[in-house]
């Protein structure tokens, strides 16, 4: 097996199809199938695409070889949104099935994004009982927010998907580079290209 962005999608959506996503329920199946939605969350990570509607320009021109449907900018927002328990269900799958001897990886540090500015935004905001008031040592001043890199969520379950999105896609590059055997199994630089 190689490790390009090709060959780790493929082998998700195997993966996925085979031990994460359940039947179907009654009716016409999706267009796009749970194992591809996730297949292309993953995508949108690793070829830093913040937002949704370039992501999906590109995903449209670029990758048809492997989504022979992709859902327009709306579609695939709430889907994502939606996925949260799959998200979760998947990244504790490839946990699970992940041999590895290395010791428990740490996010250590992130920028700070702050989420408002004024005392009533603060109040009113969705995020007011997940965000926090921080201190940012480059900036030298205080912000109200959180700190993730480009999570571009307006509300809570938009956030939480995005951090779900890039730990799957994490955990999913650590899964491949292990089944590859792969000099260094955190590597995530081979996928982005």
């Amino acid at each position: 097996m190689t490790n390009n962005l090709d060959t780790l999608l493929t082998a998700l959506y195997v993966f996925c199809d085979d031990h994460v996503t359940g039947r179907r329920r009654i009716g016409r199946p999706p267009l796009l199938s749970d194992a591809e939605l996730l297949c292309l969350a993953i995508a949108q990570v690793l070829l830093d695409f913040p937002r949704e509607r370039h992501w999906i320009r590109y995903a449209r021109k670029h990758l048809r070889h492997l989504f022979p449907y992709i859902p327009g900018q709306s579609g695939y927002g709430k889907r994502l949104r939606a996925a949260g328990p799959l998200i979760a269900k998947v990244i504790r799958k490839l946990a699970e099935v992940t041999e590895t001897s290395t010791p428990i990886l740490m996010l250590i540090d992130s920028t700070p994004v702050p989420c408002g500015m004024s005392r009533e935004t603060v109040k009113r905001s969705d995020l007011a009982g997940d965000a926090g008031y921080g201190y940012c040592a480059s900036h030298s001043r205080y912000f109200w927010g959180m700190r993730l890199e480009q999570h571009g969520a307006r509300q809570r379950h938009g956030l939480y998907a995005r951090v779900g999105q890039r730990l799957l896609a994490m955990a999913a590059c650590i899964w491949h580079n292990t089944n590859i055997d792969a000099p260094s199994k955190r590597s995530l630089i081979a996928y982005d290209h």
